[in-house]
């Protein structure tokens, strides 16, 4: 009987752990489900932003005056740079992408500038590519400061302006105008105005953006990292 009791009890123990590992397993693979939804989720919705980034880039190049230089080009007063360095401190470097192709789409439906649209894609890619630099965490880009997001939009201006200044110099007018060195770099001058106004605008409106954009996102529970 004591054998028989023990016998009992034994198979009861290996029952019982059996139920118990089983469980854990169960919850282990529950665990893995949830987190799996969780990654699907925010790469859909990163890749929904990164999709209206790119429409917002296109459309704010329509908000622009354009004006003839009278040497040779032309320069503009754009509302555009905002979007374009808006996209880096939202997404990160990959930002680049939504400035770079949403400013090269404009351009194509634009005869001024459809013959430079792959310039474009590089110099406002790059714009973007900067300001993401400096929000190339998950955890700033989940909980930006302003000063943070001024200093991308700033990298990225200033990234920018190097490359448009030596495309608008060796491009535009040496290039396609078929101006002189020294007038080349007169319509360089032209164009310090705008640029200025561009920038100027970008730096402004794109941190505070930023911030109010991301706080909303927080206060709706919707992590895009």
């Amino acid at each position: 009987a004591f054998l028989r009791n023990l016998t009992l009890l034994y198979f009861l123990s290996l029952a019982f752990e059996s139920r118990s590992v089983r469980r854990y397993n169960q919850g282990k693979e529950k665990t893995k489900e949830v987190f799996s939804m969780r990654s699907r989720s925010n790469s859909t919705l990163k890749i929904a932003v990164l999709a209206m980034m790119t429409a917002l880039v296109f459309a704010s190049n329509y908000l622009r005056i354009t004006m003839p230089i009278a040497i040779g080009g032309n320069t503009s007063f754009t509302l555009a740079n905002i979007m374009c360095c808006l996209s880096g401190l939202l997404l990160g470097p990959i930002g680049g992408l939504a400035s770079g192709l949403g400013s090269a789409l404009y351009d194509l439906t634009n005869p001024l500038f459809v013959s430079e649209c792959w310039l474009t894609f590089l110099t406002k890619g790059a714009m973007g590519l900067g300001a993401g630099l400096v929000m190339w965490n998950a955890s700033h880009r989940e909980e930006p400061t302003y000063p943070r997001c001024l200093s991308g939009a700033a990298l990225g201006c200033v990234i920018y302006y190097i490359l448009y200044f030596a495309k608008s110099y060796f491009y535009n007018a040496l290039l396609v105008e078929g101006l002189a060195p020294a007038a080349a770099l007169l319509t360089l001058y032209a164009k310090i105005p705008a640029s200025i106004f561009n920038s100027v605008i970008a730096l402004v409106a794109a941190p505070l953006l930023c911030v109010l954009i991301r706080t909303a996102l927080k206060r709706s529970h919707l992590k895009l990292a």
